[in-house]
This record gives structure tokens, C-alpha cells and sequence, in this order.
């Protein structure tokens, strides 16, 4: 059997990463977390903290902000894998001044290539106005068209709405 690829998307505050993790806990596997936050504030640190404990015990946890590929490709089948998430990387990625088309397409290999089950987690962030400066209006676009691109290779996508999953493509495992 082949591996399973789950694009959760939704906004921010949507129920998305909770949905994510209650489909690794319904998984028989071993499950890893590769977290892409950087902790820059004490904000962000709070947030961390919550998601930490909202996981509970039984993850192995991977960090790391914007090379995502060398992790991807140390796992195996007896894994699944919840990578949390996509639009951190994205915004990692643009704020570093990385050609984002290079990432992008480095990171689409990584995801074909992995051999554990993936969860993704990616923001929709196109449903709101239209950003004021320039810097958001590129993050927009770019994050726009990551989904896309995580879309067309997914088995299953679910936009999370209010804690509600709705299954845009395929079928939850």
C-alpha cells in the first residue's frame, strides 16, 4: 500500500492543527511532529507551549524552520508524520530571502519522496482582503499558490472551518 498524503488546510484559528494530530492518533504508527515555527517572540512562545501540551506524550518532535528535506527523507513506512506547517515554512522561506520557487519545488520532492504517511498543515489565506504593502501581498501569492501545488499531490485535502472538516479530495485515512 502506498503512503497517504492529508493536506489540512483552513485559517488561522480554524481547528486545523487539532484536526491534523487526531488523525495521527487514530494511526497505528509512530508519531513524529516536524515543527516549523521559529520562537521569535514571547507570543509565539505561548503558542508553542500550547501546542505542546494540546499533543499530549507520544511524538517525536523535529524543528526546523526552513531545510525541511533531509528530515522528510529520514522517515520510514512505520511512521506519520505531522508537519506543522506549511505556511510558517512559506514565511521562513520568504523572510530569509530564499528563491521561493527553488524551496518550493525542493519540498514537493521531499513530500513525494518521504516514505511515512504525511499530514500537512497549511493557512488559507486568500479569503480576506486584499493585504495593503507589498511584502504581505508576495506572501499571499506565494502562499496561494503553495496550497495548489500541496493540493495536486495529496491523496486527501480537508479544509477545516470552525473545527469542522469538510473533505475537499479524497478520503481521510
Amino acid at each position: 500500500m502506498s503512503k497517504q498524503v492529508t493536506l489540512i488546510l483552513g485559517g488561522a484559528a480554524s481547528g486545523k492543527s487539532s484536526y491534523a494530530e487526531r488523525i495521527c492518533f487514530n494511526s497505528a504508527k509512530r508519531r513524529t511532529y516536524l515543527a516549523t515555527s521559529q520562537i521569535v517572540d514571547s507570543e509565539m512562545r505561548v503558542k508553542i507551549d500550547k501546542h505542546v501540551v494540546q499533543r499530549g506524550g507520544g511524538w517525536t518532535t523535529y524543528e526546523e524552520h526552513l531545510d525541511l528535506s533531509p528530515i522528510l527523507l529520514s522517515f520510514d513506512q512505520s511512521q506519520i508524520c505531522l508537519l506543522d506547517c506549511a505556511t510558517m515554512w512559506l514565511s521562513n522561506q520568504l523572510l530569509a530571502g530564499n528563491n521561493l520557487q527553488i524551496a518550493q519545488q525542493e519540498l514537493l520532492t521531499a513530500i513525494s519522496c518521504c516514505k511515512s504517511e504525511l499530514v500537512i498543515v497549511s493557512n488559507e489565506v486568500g479569503m480576506g482582503i486584499v493585504p495593503d504593502n507589498a511584502l504581505a501581498r508576495q506572501f499571499r501569492e506565494a502562499q496561494g499558490r503553495l496550497n495548489i501545488v500541496l493540493a495536486e499531490h495529496a491523496d486527501c485535502v480537508v479544509h477545516v472551518v470552525a473545527g469542522l472538516p469538510n473533505v475537499l479530495k479524497g478520503a481521510v485515512s
